[in-house]
């Protein structure tokens, strides 16, 4: 669990040394990060579920080496969307 004291931690180290401009909205704690089947973490397929797209048009999750992960992303977004509503 993140709390407070280490988002500020993170979000101070993201201004120091990269910018200010690339300072997330928000930061979670995961507990895995997507991956292929050859170690390439999947970015994109995560930021399509988070925008909206279903998680079977997101990503095939038979090319993953960890396919059980998504379940906590899908959730995350489904989560963010009621949220939005």
């Amino acid at each position: 669990m993140l709390d407070d004291a280490i988002k500020m931690r993170i979000d101070g180290a993201i201004r120091d040394v990269i910018s200010a401009r690339f300072v997330p909205n928000a930061i979670i704690a995961v507990p895995d990060i997507p991956r292929t089947m050859s170690g390439k973490k999947l970015e994109l397929p995560v930021k399509k579920l988070l925008l909206g797209r279903s998680a079977w048009d997101a990503v095939n999750r038979g090319s993953m080496a960890n396919p059980e992960i998504m379940e906590a992303f899908i959730a995350y977004a489904e989560a963010r969307q009621r949220a939005d509503t």
